[in-house]
């Protein structure tokens, strides 16, 4: 059964200079020979007047006809750049919608279709959503490397190497005259076994991309009056808590995404941390101590005796007489009044920040590719542990299964749902 045609307006919001509309499906030769005329030749823009099913002009535009399959979506698609009010576009899609076998598009249905026809895998999917979505430059990187393939290459790269293994033990199991005669792997298998599994190790290794992608947490902790109200709202650049001299103001989690040096980070405001009875105050004292358990950076505004493992220590209030000299084991005095040292603890933050980022040369992985990674490893080092060539054969089977996975081969069809829902209609 033949697709519908699909159209939808794929640039910004109106009105615009340009309102771009696309389409894609076996009719789009048809609807542009409706409302433009003459189809025109492949991939040449030009300018045609669209009329309406009475004939009526609609707008003068700029025409595209792309025959597939060498599209972006892998049928056949055309693109109309019209004048971009939003009468004009309403009326253009109202023309479309009129004609047999068009309907308007679904969120991220032109993708999704670029991935059912083989022009982009799953993971180069996630990355057009990422760069979609991005606000900064590393994120923008990120998700380029994701959207040209990087992670595809890399995973080919593995299934390619298992594959070599996987036809040693099969031809083992094929060859061998009975199953006591079936050879373990040698030793050449197994040491190709092991770099594979410590290749993958080592990519699992690298910062998550979702540190990149929703912001780093740093998270100001330290006793009641320290200080963390003031110092967010410094960092942040606007008032996000509330900052009083009276002691346990803070009662819950504040947070305040913020972008410094092109990092994203999201600052965390948190109850200060001391014994009470109130039974409000120990709830918040309470997420205070998850926040910090889960904190990539953290600042401590207290004594550095009391500080949590690898946090930046923070002398706050500097301005004051009486602690004007910084105690030992603080790393710098800040003031949100005069300004002391906020510059240099916005540096120490982004310096602590590039630590836990993956390197711009590697691509960084998702929560779904890692976990999926770490099955295909956890195969590989079964399969290592067994003598009996059958069951080394399964166990590489269900590691190329899962990496397949990645690529979108198999198996995902509920990931499939929820990512390409998160594309704009016209993508």
């Amino acid at each position: 059964m033949a697709r519908d045609t699909i159209f939808a307006l794929s640039s910004g919001a109106l009105p615009a200079a340009i309102a771009v509309i696309r389409l894609s499906g076996p009719a789009t030769a048809g609807a542009v020979q409706a409302l433009a005329g003459v189809l025109p030749k492949p991939r040449r823009a030009v300018v045609r007047t669209l009329v309406d099913a009475e004939g009526a002009a609609l707008d003068r535009v700029l025409l595209l006809w792309l025959p597939g399959p060498g599209t972006a979506t892998g049928e056949d698609m055309a693109e109309l750049h019209l004048h971009g009010g939003r009468a004009v576009a309403a009326a253009v899609q109202g023309a479309l919608g009129g004609l047999p076998g068009l309907r308007p598009a679904e969120p991220g249905e032109f993708t999704r279709r670029a991935f059912a026809n083989g022009r982009i895998d799953l993971a180069e999917a996630e990355g057009l959503a990422d760069l979609i979505a991005a606000e900064s430059e590393g994120q923008r990187r990120q998700a380029i490397r994701l959207a040209e393939g990087g992670l595809g290459r890399l995973i080919d790269g593995w299934r390619d190497r298992l594959l070599g293994l996987a036809a040693h033990v099969e031809a083992a199991i094929e060859f061998g005259e009975e199953e006591g005669d079936v050879p373990a792997l040698g030793t050449a298998s197994h040491d190709a076994l092991d770099r594979l599994a410590l290749d993958m190790r080592t990519a699992l290794d690298q910062p998550p991309a979702e540190r990149l992608r929703d912001g780093l947490r740093v998270v100001l902790a330290g006793p009641v009056n320290a200080g963390k109200s003031s110092l967010i709202n410094a960092l942040a650049g606007r008032d996000v808590a509330i900052a009083t001299p009276i002691e346990g103001t803070t009662r819950d989690i504040i947070e305040a995404p913020v972008m410094i040096d092109g990092l994203p980070l999201i600052l965390v405001d948190s109850a200060g941390l001391r014994e009470s009875v109130d039974p409000v105050e120990q709830a918040g004292i309470a997420r205070a101590r998850d926040a910090i358990e889960t904190a990539d950076i953290i600042l401590w505004l207290g004594p550095a005796a009391e500080a949590p493992s690898e946090a930046i220590i923070v002398h706050p209030r500097a301005d004051l007489p009486d602690r004007a000299a910084m105690p030992a084991g603080s790393m710098i005095a800040v003031s949100t009044v005069t300004g002391q040292g906020l510059a240099g603890l916005r540096a120490m933050m982004i310096d602590r920040a590039r630590t836990l980022l993956a390197p711009t040369d590697r691509v960084a992985l998702n929560e779904r590719h890692r976990g999926i990674i770490a099955e295909a490893m956890a195969e590989l080092t079964a399969a290592g542990r067994n003598a009996d060539a059958v069951i080394v054969a399964e166990h590489l089977r269900i590691a190329r299964t899962a990496l397949d996975r990645i690529a979108g081969r198999a198996g995902v069809e509920d990931m499939l749902n929820s990512l390409f829902g998160r594309f704009c209609i016209g993508k």
